[in-house]
């Protein structure tokens, strides 16, 4: 299969570095003096592993050649998510927050027992992340707040200054920055003498990259669409 990769930061070196024997890598960045807007050949699929900016290019070249595309990418706009829905009318989209196998099992166990507990526990987000990381909070810690509230209909509260005292419906969502820390993600339920904690901790960027790679495979085989990593663990 070949890949188009867009983007050569720390995780398309990554990605290169994880790509198995049997399949070609086509790199699109600055970096290779590679653009995606010039590219005139066909790839498989594309994974774009680069940031917002991008988006045009890497819509224009999908709906043009008619390639599937898988989006590694966060901190976008809402006119820029309603674009990416409107490409997976035309082509299969893989959108993840996250592509860690463990990050989309926890996300399953969030979905399936926050509803128990939401009645028993405060819940409080924190996500740590390297310094150089520009969004905030990180894309992980919103799908985990999106799944936990989707049958609590919960404020979020991000951070807390000055007068901090708690309601009863809020999920706290907090973020760190420091460092080299690749990723971690910690949701707390909080109650009456007892403390339940979910937590996943990365200590390498190698597995968003391999499960990113395993999407785009399982990507290219699929109809028109908009697709996420539960779609590729749990319904295929």
């Amino acid at each position: 299969m070949k890949i188009g990769l867009v983007g050569y930061g720390a995780m398309g070196k990554v990605v290169e570095e994880s790509i198995q024997v049997d399949d070609e890598l086509a790199i699109f960045a600055p970096e290779y003096d590679s653009s995606l807007a010039d590219y005139q050949e066909k790839v498989d699929v594309l994974l774009d592993f680069s940031n917002p900016a991008n988006l045009d290019t890497i819509i224009e070249y999908a709906t043009t050649h008619k390639v599937p595309v898988v989006i590694a990418t966060t901190g976008y706009s809402e006119e820029q998510e309603e674009r990416i829905n409107q490409l997976s009318k035309e082509v299969p989209v893989l959108l993840s927050a996250n592509y860690s196998l463990g990050v989309i099992l926890m996300n399953r166990i969030l979905k399936d027992y926050s509803p128990i507990l939401k009645d028993y526990f405060d819940i409080e987000i924190i996500e740590k992340h390297h310094r150089w990381k520009e969004d905030a909070p990180s894309g992980t810690a919103k799908m985990f707040a999106n799944t936990i509230n989707e049958t609590l209909n919960y404020d979020f509260v991000y951070g807390r200054e000055g007068v901090a005292k708690r309601t009863d419906k809020e999920i706290g969502v907090h973020a760190v920055r420091g460092g080299s820390i690749v990723g971690e993600h910690e949701v707390l339920f909080a109650g009456q003498d007892e403390v339940l904690t979910i937590k996943h901790q990365a200590f390498s960027k190698k597995i968003f990259a391999v499960g990113a790679l395993n999407g785009a495979r399982w990507l290219s085989d699929q109809k028109v669409g908009f697709y996420d990593m539960n779609d590729v663990l749990f319904e295929s």
